[in-house]
């Protein structure tokens, strides 16, 4: 199954509608999410800090910031 990669922080309203379009999107293409708080590692944080929510499939970025039902889906349906 396709493993998807959300990377995320509390109190982010920006990762709260790509949760939601990231579960939309699950309903009619099944993968599985793990959502990681970039907050509990330095490193994660470095990283994403400034791009949340990230959204990544075998280390390839999906989308970030502003993530939409279209795009993802649309990435899923080539990729799964």
């Amino acid at each position: 199954m396709t493993e998807i990669y959300f990377y995320t922080r509390p109190n982010c309203s920006l990762c709260e509608e790509a949760k939601l379009n990231l579960q939309l999107v699950r309903e009619d293409i099944p993968f599985t999410l793990h959502e990681v708080n970039i907050d509990d590692s330095d490193k994660l944080t470095e990283e994403y800090g400034l791009m949340i929510p990230v959204i990544t499939h075998n280390n390839h970025l999906i989308q970030y910031g502003q993530c939409d039902y279209a795009t993802i889906r649309t990435y899923l349906e080539k990729h799964s």
